[in-house]
C-alpha cells in the first residue's frame, strides 16, 4: 500500500517542468532531487514530504523522452504519480525505473487530499473524501517490473536467456 498527501498539477506538464534540462548533465541522480518541479512550483521542496503523491491532469510527462524526469521524482521520494493520462514515453520510463504510476481518467482529487493506494489492485482510496477511484490496470509484467524496483532488477531476477 502507498500512503501520502497529494500535490496537484494541471495538464501538459512536460519533462522540462519536472526537471529542467540544465540539471540533467550529471550521473548523480540524488542531485536531481533538489531541483524537482522548481520552475513549475518554486515551493515544492518546502511543502513536499517523502512519500507524497503527485496528481496531474492529462498528458503528464510530455515533451522529451528524458528519463531523468521519473528518476528525479523517484529520487526526491515521490511514492506514486497519478494522472488522467500520461505521455507514453514518460509512462514507460517510470515503469522501467520502478516509479509507480496510475492512470485515473476521471477523478476529483484535490491538493492535500490523503490517499491510500492499493497499487496491485488499481484502487485508490481518498481518505479525505471517503471516495474510491479505479485506475487503469497495469499488465502483469509491468506490475512486476515496478515491484522489483525497475527493469534492470526485474531482468536480473527473471533472466531466462544467456548473452
Amino acid at each position: 500500500m502507498i500512503y501520502g498527501s497529494t500535490h496537484i498539477y494541471g495538464d501538459n506538464i512536460d519533462t522540462d517542468r519536472i526537471i529542467a534540462g540544465k540539471y540533467t548533465k550529471t550521473l548523480d541522480i540524488s542531485s536531481l532531487a533538489t531541483h524537482v518541479m522548481e520552475d513549475l512550483d518554486p515551493i515544492f521542496h518546502k511543502k513536499f514530504v517523502k512519500g507524497d503523491i503527485i496528481v496531474a491532469g492529462d498528458n503528464f510527462g510530455c515533451g522529451s523522452s528524458r528519463e531523468q524526469a521519473p528518476m528525479a521524482l523517484k529520487a526526491v521520494g515521490v511514492s506514486c504519480v497519478i494522472s488522467k493520462f500520461f505521455a507514453r514515453i514518460f509512462f514507460r520510463n517510470a515503469i522501467n525505473i520502478g516509479l509507480p504510476v496510475l492512470e485515473i481518467p476521471d477523478h476529483d482529487i484535490q491538493e492535500g487530499d490523503v490517499l491510500e493506494i492499493y497499487f496491485e489492485q488499481g484502487k485508490v482510496f481518498n481518505k479525505t473524501k471517503s471516495k474510491t477511484y479505479n485506475a487503469t490496470q497495469l499488465s502483469g509484467v509491468m506490475m512486476n517490473i515496478v515491484k522489483e524496483g525497475g527493469l534492470v532488477n526485474y531482468l536480473k531476477k527473471y533472466k531466462t536467456y544467456q548473452i
